[in-house]
């Protein structure tokens, strides 16, 4: 598969997440926290009825879910944020059972709802506070049927399992619905059709680059993408090959996908490769931000309606566009208009390229 500029957001970092402290009386609530600005280390901000104080640059990451968000405590007055988004019908937390990092379980002993900040191997929420955060819920019913999926996503995770029934189980649901708020215009410009299309284009391209979200990492890894640059490449000439949702690969692309996101991909490119949001992100960052070979990114070209054909062009250009590889091509676009099918929007016009 081509190489794909994609990154990673949410810094995860080997800090404890403070537990929820409980004053005697409740403090003053700081500013609503607000999805579009930017926070750094220190920063508080209020969300859910909490304070919340950033541990490092963040933005669009919501408090609760987010690792770079520390709970400050209950607060007094109007908390703003709405809520933490996503249905309240999540399964009990199991002791040993394996959990990819975006899981959301119930712990029984005290029916409160806690987010995976990291893998870990069923980990009690209530003591490894660096694994798991609180989660707040809200509704009475999970993912399933036709309509949009959890925290709003208009995508159902029945749906999601249609469209990869092969699915690895590192590519979670839940870690997909996590990486979400990294890009709070994603699947949500535009017209309810207009969401489920760019939701469709998004998959579609995934599928294709990772065989239906089989593969993590590029199959053939003896590839040398490893460009001559000042920075070099510090976890090895043979460590940037592809990754992830989008299949990240090359230094360079690690690089400035971590510069623009605060996290350092170029030492740690495996990140992409064990963390299920961070993956995520990775491709959504590409998604949302990158133009690469074409002359608009994948989100602009599916809310300005210049077609599923320029998602390709943004990610593979001349190599399956203008005459290139037309089967590779036709596999994208059949893969969009299967999705599109499941989740009952027309295509639209200009699918190829």
């Amino acid at each position: 598969m081509t190489a794909l500029l994609a990154v990673l957001a949410g810094l995860l970092g080997a800090f404890t997440v403070l537990g929820t402290a409980s004053p005697a009386s409740a403090a003053d609530c700081a500013t609503a926290w607000s999805s579009g600005t930017v926070y750094t280390g220190g920063m508080t901000a209020s969300y859910n009825g909490d304070n919340w104080q950033a541990k490092w640059w963040t933005q669009g990451e919501t408090p609760g879910v987010a690792a770079v968000w520390a709970d400050q405590g209950a607060c007094g007055g109007s908390s703003g944020g709405g809520t933490g988004g996503g249905s309240c019908n999540y399964p009990a937390w199991v002791a040993g059972q394996s959990y990819a990092t975006g899981a959301i379980v119930q712990y029984s002993p005290n029916g409160q709802y806690y987010v995976a900040t990291h893998d870990n191997p069923g980990y009690d929420p209530t003591i490894s506070t660096w694994y798991w955060s609180p989660y707040t819920c809200t509704g009475g019913s999970g993912g399933g049927g036709t309509g949009g999926g959890t925290g709003g996503f208009v995508v159902s995770e029945a749906q999601f399992n249609q469209m990869f029934p092969n699915r690895n189980s590192f590519y979670t649901y839940s870690g997909l619905v996590a990486a979400l708020s990294t890009y709070p215009g994603f699947a949500t410009t535009g017209s309810a059709t207009v969401q489920k299309q760019e939701a469709a284009a998004f998959l579609a391209n995934v599928d294709h680059e990772t065989g239906g979200l089989v593969y993590i990492n590029e199959v053939d890894q003896s590839g040398n993408y490893c460009a001559s640059e000042p920075y070099g490449c510090p976890a090895g000439t043979y460590a940037y090959y592809g990754r992830g949702p989008m299949q990240l690969s090359w230094n360079f692309n690690y690089k400035a996908a971590g510069d623009a996101l605060g996290v350092d991909l170029l030492d740690n490119p495996g990140l992409v490769a064990s963390d299920a949001a961070i993956s995520w992100k990775t491709g959504l960052w590409y998604w949302n931000t990158q133009t690469g070979p074409g002359s608009m990114t994948g989100h602009n070209a599916m809310v300005n309606g210049a077609g599923f054909g320029e998602t390709i062009r943004s990610i593979n250009g001349s190599i399956e566009c203008n005459g290139g590889n037309t089967a590779e091509m036709q596999d994208r676009v059949n893969d969009y208009l299967s999705f599109t099918s499941i989740l009952g929007v027309p295509a639209g016009s200009n699918l190829t390229c």
